[in-house]
């Protein structure tokens, strides 16, 4: 496969939902990675869909609501059929320690209402579990998910960060119409598994963190690249030993990228896009250079031998480092 293959919209399975080829990941306009600016996150949302960008990101947990509002924001000016609009509940703000997970039914049409409210819409397109709460068996959070389908406030389920089991479960309980999970270059082996099971039950993938959170496009060469206040600093792919040997792999993309005359981000995308058009990669930017750079990644073809030549020289698996802190690996791929 080439990209020039995968330039259409991608329909969502089981859904009428047709998103652009690349998203966009909304979770950086809420201080995420460093300092955000709500006038600026305007800016890049309004220049994403003028460009085509239709399938929008967010998370109730992003800022605390902060995100929903100002996606809310950003689509009040008649804006809102252009979107498909996906957000997620599930983590739970614990002052002074870890999030909390609540997958419980009330839960649900709680934090949905709420979102609801925050984004000024009527009804959610995608709706995903952030994390999966071990406590409450999956069948309960995804039969009230589906009561959301039946009264109309949201249009399709996903889960997110879900292991194999768990989404053959859901699935029985509810149609799933997207599965997502980190999924790129750097992080692929649970991430590959749960494809293969998606692609079973022809469920949508949805790929978060396709560019490594800035790694996979040389954008950072040592810690102190990393702005103060910005998360990735506590990510152990960016400690100091693990980053040193994180960017012998990216020079190999890096390589490539000086050969066809593109960036190494935009390789890194191609790569994930040429892996199947129910793959849909939804990079996170604060600046529209970024916007039109990932969607540049569309240019890009990669061929067959390309394609398999870079997941030979990055294989599963070669990252140094977790891809979260040992906290938060517990509360992923449950």
């Amino acid at each position: 496969m080439t990209v020039t293959d995968t330039k259409a919209l991608r329909q969502l399975a089981g859904s009428n939902l047709d998103v652009f080829p690349i998203g966009l990941g909304c979770m950086s306009f809420s201080g995420a990675y460093g300092k955000s600016d709500d006038a600026e996150g305007l800016r890049v949302i309004h220049h994403a869909i003028d460009h085509g960008v239709n399938f929008l990101d967010s998370s109730d947990m992003y800022g605390w609501g902060h995100n929903e509002s100002l996606i809310g924001k950003a689509l009040a000016g008649g804006l809102r059929d252009k979107v498909v609009l996906a957000t997620k509940f599930g983590q739970t703000q614990t002052p002074g320690g870890a999030n909390g997970v609540d997958g419980s039914a009330a839960y649900v049409r709680q934090a949905c209402d709420a979102s609801l409210r925050r984004l000024g819409v009527d009804v959610i397109d995608l709706y995903y579990q952030h994390r999966v709460d071990p406590s409450v068996p999956i069948e309960e959070t995804v039969g009230a998910m589906g009561e959301l389908v039946k009264a109309g406030k949201v249009r399709a389920l996903g889960l997110s960060e879900a292991k194999p089991e768990t989404i053959r479960r859901a699935h029985r309980a509810h149609p799933i119409t997207a599965v997502q999970s980190e999924y790129s270059l750097l992080y692929r082996k649970d991430a590959e598994t749960t494809l293969e099971t998606t692609r079973a039950l022809g469920i949508s993938f949805v790929a978060y963190s396709p560019l490594g959170r800035s790694l996979l496009t040389g954008a950072v060469k040592q810690a102190s690249d990393i702005p103060e206040g910005d998360g990735r600093s506590r990510h152990p792919r960016f400690a100091a030993d693990n980053l040193a040997q994180n960017l012998q792999l990216v020079a190999k993309l890096e390589a490539m990228a000086k050969a066809k005359g593109c960036t190494a981000g935009q390789v890194a995308l191609a790569w994930l896009l040429a892996q199947g058009t129910d793959v849909v990669p939804i990079p996170g930017t604060k600046r529209t250079a970024r916007i039109d750079e990932n969607i540049g990644a569309l240019e890009v073809s990669l061929s067959s031998d390309e394609v398999a030549g870079l997941s030979a020289a990055i294989p599963p698996g070669a990252a140094a480092g977790t891809r979260y802190a040992e906290a938060q690996m517990r509360a992923v791929y449950l």
